[in-house]
């Protein structure tokens, strides 16, 4: 887990005054605030372009984006979409969000990144989060477009030199395998030397062009079983707390905590999840206090059977880490471990 201490001090400290203190049930780990679905790919696995061309205009206020930040009180912030640099106000959101000492996470595809990097100031509180889903080849074919891999990989590493943290993600579907998992995370890790690392089983999102290559539960199992194996692991910088990658390669079974990480968008307020809509409300509140949770995940809805997505489990895995001195004792360690491998 290659989380800053900093950041993982600030975290903890969240958690255990939303339980301990406030005695709230639900609350949000991490906002997924998506301010424009207008991309500049076609990614297969994605289908937020699918959107009607009137929607695809629209931009967020800056204010509103903030706003619902705050709403929430989480301490930390995926700025997601479409492409959020396509957003001609986004440098405003981020620079509001870390003056508010909000952890904020940009995803990118990085076609824009070297471009805009002037707007904005490195900051422990700020990351840009490159989309990565593998090397060269299997990348590009990924986001339909040649020379994506070679564009996000010359971005991160001029926002390395200029002191940027540079973050990454990687979604991973039925046509990898443990190799294509192993060779992609090392050179991540060990060549182009990425602060953290973030990885996800592909879920059927179902506006996706492409169907048919989404990971079912046992598949995500043995993929990731088999590519943790001869300790990387624990050498890869993941951003993962270990509860969560046990969880993906089946050595623990977890529920769907779906209010962890809340979506809000153009929409507003996203029911259950970034991954299904089932209606938007324009609170956060009223999303915490009027969605029937008990609705969801695997055996209680169809849609959820075959979802191992990090949105629905890393926090149910952290609250887990919570709930054990074991668990949190490992989770530290692993912390330090990395940081001072880093």
């Amino acid at each position: 887990m290659a989380m800053p201490l900093r950041q993982t001090a600030r975290i903890s400290t969240y958690l255990l005054q939303q339980k301990l203190l406030k005695r709230r049930e639900k609350f949000p780990l991490i906002v997924e605030l998506e301010p424009l679905f207008a991309c500049n790919l076609a990614c297969e696995g994605c289908g937020k372009i699918q959107h009607p061309a009137g929607v695809l205009k629209q931009r967020m206020p800056v204010a509103q984006a903030v706003g619902a930040v705050l709403e929430s009180g989480a301490p930390m912030v995926s700025i997601a979409g479409g492409e959020p640099l396509m957003h001609p106000q986004i440098d405003e959101i981020v620079r509001q969000l870390v003056e508010k000492r909000k952890y904020v996470f940009l995803c990118t595809n990085a076609l824009l990144m070297r471009k805009k990097l002037d707007k904005f100031t490195p900051s422990p509180y700020f990351a840009f989060t490159v989309h990565i889903d593998g090397l060269r080849e299997r990348h590009d074919a990924s986001v339909d477009k040649e020379g994506t891999f070679d564009e996000a990989v010359a971005a991160i590493k001029e926002a390395k030199a200029r002191g940027f943290r540079v973050t990454t993600n990687s979604t991973f579907f039925n046509t990898d395998t443990p190799q294509t998992v192993i060779e992609v995370l090392d050179y991540l890790n060990d060549e182009l030397k990425v602060d953290e690392m973030m990885i996800s089983p592909g879920y059927a999102y179902e506006k996706a062009p492409d169907q048919e290559h989404f990971l079912g539960v046992q598949q995500t199992r043995e993929l990731f079983k088999k590519a943790f194996a001869g300790g990387n692991r624990l050498r890869w910088r993941l951003n993962h707390s270990p509860l969560f990658l046990d969880f993906l390669e089946g050595k623990v079974d977890f529920e769907c905590t779906a209010w962890g990480i809340p979506n809000y968008s153009l929409f507003g307020w996203q029911r259950p999840c970034y991954l299904m809509a089932d209606g938007y409300v324009p609170t956060y509140r009223e999303l915490i206090e009027k969605t029937d949770w008990s609705k969801y995940g695997r055996g209680r809805d169809a849609r959820c059977e075959n979802c191992m997505a990090h949105c629905g489990y890393e926090p149910t895995a952290v609250l887990a880490t919570m709930g054990s001195l074991k668990a949190s004792i490992r989770a530290a360690k692993e912390t330090v471990a990395s940081n001072r491998g880093h």
